[in-house]
């Protein structure tokens, strides 16, 4: 995602400086702040300023009005939805508006209950379907039909993974775990609910992200990008 999100905001968004704002209480966020700096300096951006907060923080604004001197052409906060939706209402509030960009941590309706619509506007993240996607419609349709309400993402990332593993018990032809291992490592382009995945040699299953808009209260998909295997 770190990956994917470079790409759009160097390809798509045309930015050419970036802030990074992480959570510096989880390894998913730090991660995602240091490939996205990686990926987007090697696509000839900068990063020009990063900060830090913890989880659980409520008042981000001496921090954001920091991250406003850098005028920079984005904002990248890969961080979950609770402190995503409090970061981009101050952001707002203090006059700050670039776009926003994020990842996974943002896909939860909670984020715009606590950010506000309006605040929202101008902010792109990058997360694993889009239930408008011709594509993903098949799945979503029947997990409707099963539990009577739409998938969150964990939902579909868990059935993602739930055909992985099946798939790979049917090639390995055997119960043994150390076959099924093998088999898992030699995933290719597998077809599961949200997309097509293929493992690479460090084990990350190399799959197409989407990226959402917020926009006037609803999330519209502007992209498909699918990250390079390492």
């Amino acid at each position: 995602q770190g990956t994917v999100m470079a790409k759009f905001a160097s390809e798509n968004l045309k930015a050419k400086t970036a802030v990074i704002y992480v959570d510096n209480s989880t390894d998913y966020s730090k991660s995602l702040g240091k490939v996205f700096k990686e990926k987007f300096e090697a696509a000839g951006g900068k990063v020009v300023m990063e900060e830090a907060f913890l989880a659980k923080d409520q008042d981000f604004k001496a921090t954001l009005t920091k991250l406003k001197t850098a005028n920079a052409d984005i904002l990248f906060v890969p961080a979950y939805y609770e402190e995503v939706g409090k970061i981009v209402k101050q952001a707002r509030e203090l006059g700050m508006t670039m776009p926003i960009l994020g990842t996974d941590g943002w896909d939860d309706p909670k984020v715009a209950d606590i950010a506000g619509a309006d605040a929202l506007n101008n902010t792109f993240f990058s997360t694993h379907y889009s239930d408008k996607d011709e594509e993903v419609k098949g799945f979503v349709d029947a997990f409707h039909q099963k539990y009577g309400h739409a998938p969150n993402v964990f939902a579909a990332l868990g059935y993602d993974a739930g055909k992985m593993l099946i798939d790979a018990i049917r090639r390995a032809g055997s119960a043994d775990p150390e076959k099924i291992r093998q088999a898992i490592e030699d995933t290719k382009d597998l077809k599961v609910g949200t997309g097509t995945i293929t493992m690479d040699k460090n084990h990350n299953p190399i799959k197409q992200a989407v990226i959402l808009e917020n926009k006037g209260g609803d999330r519209v998909m502007v992209a498909k990008i699918m990250p390079d295997a390492e």
